[in-house]
């Protein structure tokens, strides 16, 4: 069980008609006039995608395209974890575990790993180089649902250490977004000796403080920051307050109505706000795919609990300080808040981006990779 085994996915056809047969019974609730999204999810928006899911999208076609990628299984601290493996052509490349976040899958990095792996065929140098190793987080999608408690920050942490010493990845990079911006500096917290860097997107945990005294610390612009970021939190912060405290009770709607599960999943893949028209939007398909990746293996209610186990373990606390040098990149959107992070990382490279969004592997991903590229290029001999 500890062996990596190979994995492909390979959903019966009984599942995609199950679920066809659900959207086309969509029970849908009225909506005030003339809200919009200001209520929660446009009606009329989520009504026009459940219809594209039902009759146009086609998930083979994207479960095609996850096999290109070498895959696996292995158990690790008692649970089975999935990851994608994109090795290098190249002898020299550097191992990086790059970690998404929640409502995500391993599907948000297929655009960037040709260029991570592969630099020499991207027009890039080939000595940037990667070779990726890509988990799906403990109860997403195929490494669900989890078997028991715990599994919060530390323990995926410690679970990503063990996976890449399996591996036989002595030294290595972690690179993440959203949760994964939390889990991969974690991963140097646990393992500093193996960990030459990590470099983050979306820091999820630098943009408000967690005590009063944290305020006083910052420089004025930056104390004005957050102190915006605060207010904008308390008003879209509904469904982590949610997840983080009683996830099973949302479980039960999440894994009987797939147009439920895609309305709760869908405020964070339009970039909170579809309004907008400065960041780049997510494609339809890849919304899909990662929402129907949930629904086929039961995991909605499974990803909601790592709100709850990270608020067991350590929501509303700072991280301990962290020695291994540490990257922040900042895209359209994002708030993290350079003096907050600093708090709890060796922050060597900042940088901001006036386009993208949140999720940057999808809507910024020649960006990204760049970005990449430059700051590990300062640690990885």
């Amino acid at each position: 069980m500890t062996d990596p085994q190979p994995f492909r996915v390979n959903v019966p056809q009984a599942d995609l008609d199950d679920l066809r047969d659900r959207l086309a019974r969509t029970r849908w609730p009225d909506q005030l006039p003339g809200t919009g999204w200001s209520y929660g999810v446009d009606r009329d928006y989520l009504a026009d995608l459940v219809e594209y899911w039902r009759t146009g999208y086609e998930w083979r076609r994207h479960e095609a395209r996850l096999n290109e990628v070498d895959q696996y299984t292995t158990e690790v601290d008692g649970q089975s974890v999935h990851f994608l493996h994109a090795r290098s052509p190249e002898p020299d490349a550097f191992p990086l575990v790059i970690t998404h976040g929640w409502p995500s899958t391993v599907y948000d990095f297929l655009d960037i790993l040709g260029p991570l792996t592969d630099p020499r065929s991207h027009g890039g140098d080939p000595a940037d180089a990667f070779h990726v190793v890509a988990p799906s987080l403990p109860g997403f999608a195929f490494s669900g649902p989890t078997q028991d408690t715990g599994w919060g920050i530390g323990r995926i942490a410690r679970a990503w250490a063990e996976l890449m010493r399996r591996l036989g990845y002595h030294r290595f990079g972690a690179q993440g977004g959203d949760f994964g911006s939390i889990v991969s500096p974690e991963l140097g917290r646990v393992d500093p000796g193996r960990v030459a860097g990590v470099h983050v997107n979306a820091l999820a945990n630098a943009s408000t403080p967690t005590d009063p005294d944290e305020l006083s610390g910052l420089a004025p612009d930056e104390r004005d920051r957050a102190e915006q970021n605060q207010a904008w939190w308390y008003s879209h912060s509904g469904y982590a307050t949610q997840m983080s405290t009683r996830p099973q009770t949302l479980a039960y709607a999440l894994n009987d109505s797939p147009a439920g599960q895609l309305a709760w999943n869908l405020e964070w893949f339009v970039d909170w706000d579809p309004t907008r028209t400065d960041r780049s939007p997510i494609d339809r398909d890849t919304i899909l795919t990662n929402v129907t990746a949930y629904w086929l293996t039961g995991t909605a209610g499974s990803a909601a609990r790592l709100y709850r186990e990270a608020r067991a373990e350590a929501w509303g606390r700072r991280p301990a300080p962290s020695p291994v040098p540490t990257a922040v990149a900042n895209f359209l959107g994002d708030r993290a808040v350079r003096g907050l992070a600093e708090l709890s990382n060796t922050v060597t490279r900042w940088s901001t981006y006036p386009r993208g969004g949140h999720f940057a592997s999808l809507q910024a991903p020649d960006l990204l990779v760049t970005d990449i590229r430059k700051f590990f290029r300062t640690v990885r001999r």
